[in-house]
């Protein structure tokens, strides 16, 4: 699950045991996620800032942390600060630290978080709050890792990495002049662009099903498996919270449910306008011609067919087969005609 609680110690082990990253919560098979995971890969070994854009909920702590943990800063701390938490007076001191009698209740000289970071990395999430004086500090810091304490006379020096998140259209606040234009170059030399869950193609039932695994692994009573209507819903939805809001649902279902089957309550989606086409649209949005259309409305059927019945088997190919009337092989056929792998529905580790 896309939690934060355990994932300094997940994260350790995968990167000790070069594990691939689904292992770390970073999971998902559609290519614009598998784009997003092979760059943080990459980046772990690099000693650069990095910038990490995506909407609210799409996993950006995660991603920092992954390309933490990954990496060779391992060993050392990984510190986060949401700079849109912290008043605009603060900033600086929080980041950089203080001396005594710098300003009026400064009692004690204060390391900043650059120092407690020190070869570790630096998290700033919601980096677009930060002040246009914070900027101008963040981007010297970036410069050549110098940084001055306030009310210090002397300059001082950290080796910390600097991951920067944000949900926000950089570029545009570059042009109205809230951000600046030096800082956000330094930042972005090569952004990890994590992508809504609404364009993650497949990505929503593998996840549900991951989430669903943990938490019945860490509650034995509860439902191992998953109403395939309420998967199907899950899927037509488009997720304005995300991940997150993914996460959260699922959690929200588990608890309220009785027996060992996971169904979604009428009201678990939010407002009606928010789900995808209703059942039938599709049909008449389609491209091209009438077989074409036929083609693929087939296509379609025989995805969410299979699928639904190695979900209620819970990812026993033989079982799924006996229960919809086909032959194992003919089954096996299809799974791999559409790409469709048992061990996502398998409920054995």
């Amino acid at each position: 699950m896309e939690t934060h609680s355990r994932e300094p110690h997940l994260l350790r082990a995968a990167a000790l045991n070069g594990t691939d990253l689904s292992h770390v919560g970073l999971i998902g098979r559609s290519p614009a996620f598998r784009a997003a995971t092979h760059l943080i890969q990459r980046l772990a070994e690099a000693n650069v800032a990095v910038l990490v854009l995506g909407e609210t909920g799409t996993g950006k702590e995660l991603a920092a942390r992954a390309i933490h943990y990954l990496g060779t800063r391992r060993d050392f701390p990984f510190i986060p600060i949401n700079c849109g938490a912290i008043p605009d007076t603060l900033v600086e001191s929080e980041l950089f630290g203080h001396v005594r009698g710098a300003f009026t209740d400064a009692r004690d000289t204060q390391p900043g978080l650059v120092v407690q970071a020190h070869e570790g990395t630096l998290f700033l999430d919601e980096v677009d709050a930060l002040s246009i004086k914070a900027q101008i500090a963040l981007l010297r810091f970036l410069q050549d890792g110098s940084f001055r304490p306030i009310g210090a006379r002397t300059s001082s020096q950290s080796k910390a990495r600097v991951i920067a998140a944000t949900n926000a259209d950089l570029e545009e606040r570059v042009q109205s002049g809230a951000f600046r234009r030096d800082l956000f170059f330094r930042l972005s030399v090569v952004p990890v662009n994590l992508p809504p869950l609404r364009e993650r193609e497949g990505d929503v039932r593998l996840l549900a099903e991951a989430f669903l695994h943990t938490l019945a692994n860490e509650d034995a009573h509860g439902p191992r498996r998953m109403d395939p209507t309420s998967l199907l819903r899950l899927e037509r939805y488009t997720w304005p919270g995300n991940v997150r809001e993914l996460a959260n649902v699922i959690q929200r279902a588990f608890l309220l449910a009785e027996g060992d089957c996971l169904t979604l309550t009428a009201d678990a989606l939010g407002p009606a306008e928010e789900h995808g086409a209703p059942a039938g649209a599709e049909e008449l949005a389609l491209p091209g011609s009438y077989r074409q259309a036929r083609k693929q409305v087939i296509a379609d059927f025989e995805r969410r067919f299979v699928s639904r019945a190695l979900a209620e088997s819970g990812g026993n190919v033989s079982l799924a087969a006996k229960r919809v009337g086909k032959e194992r092989r003919s089954f096996g056929r299809l799974l791999k005609k559409h790409g469709i792998a048992r061990s996502d529905y398998s409920l054995v580790p």
